[in-house]
């Protein structure tokens, strides 16, 4: 399968494969991911992602991350014309089982994509966490990450609510001189 393919120290960033569409699909009704019940139309989008995984496509960038041979979670980049000035893209992560979340999977995986956006012509990678998710926004703030300010009912929760995020962000310049702990 052709696409992207990006290997740090751990991660292998790689296009997600058909025979893993139950493996995300189980990951997205936990509850890192927002939004309702899946459905046929969900899961046509859902096959439909996978299908253009490890191409920037329409905006829309989606890799798997693996570590030692397994799927463990997914990262994206968003920056569909329209939604986002030019040079913008959006990060979103998510590592699917509890036992491989704070291992620095994350981590890396997030300043592997990051290091690839901005090679590759990106002026401002930005991410939106839950105000909640205190383990994120340390990652994101240790890879160089600002915080920039709150945005109020911005994602959707499973009980049909809206949670506050924080939107960080990491511009061009700030990425090639950051120093990371």
């Amino acid at each position: 399968m052709a696409g992207l393919v990006l290997r740090g120290e751990r991660v292998v960033l790689r296009p997600l494969r058909p025979e893993e569409f139950d493996a995300v699909r189980a990951a997205q009704d936990g509850p890192s991911y927002g939004g309702g019940p899946p459905d046929a139309a969900s899961d046509e989008r859902l096959r439909a992602r996978i299908a253009r995984s490890g191409r920037d496509e329409d905006g829309w960038l989606d890799l798997a991350i693996e570590v030692d041979g397994r799927l463990v979670g997914d990262i994206g980049a968003r920056h569909p014309y329209g939604a986002v000035p030019p040079g913008v893209y959006e990060l979103g992560v998510s590592i699917f089982a509890e036992a491989d979340r704070g291992r620095g999977v994350g981590r890396e995986a997030v300043e592997l994509l990051t290091d690839h956006l901005f090679a590759d012509g990106a002026e401002r990678v930005q991410a939106t966490t839950p105000v909640a998710n205190a383990a994120m926004r340390g990652v994101l703030r240790r890879l160089g990450f600002a915080e920039e300010g709150v945005l109020r009912a911005f994602l959707p929760d499973r009980s049909g609510g809206r949670l506050d995020a924080v939107m960080c962000a990491v511009t061009r310049d700030a990425w090639r001189s950051r120093v990371t702990p």
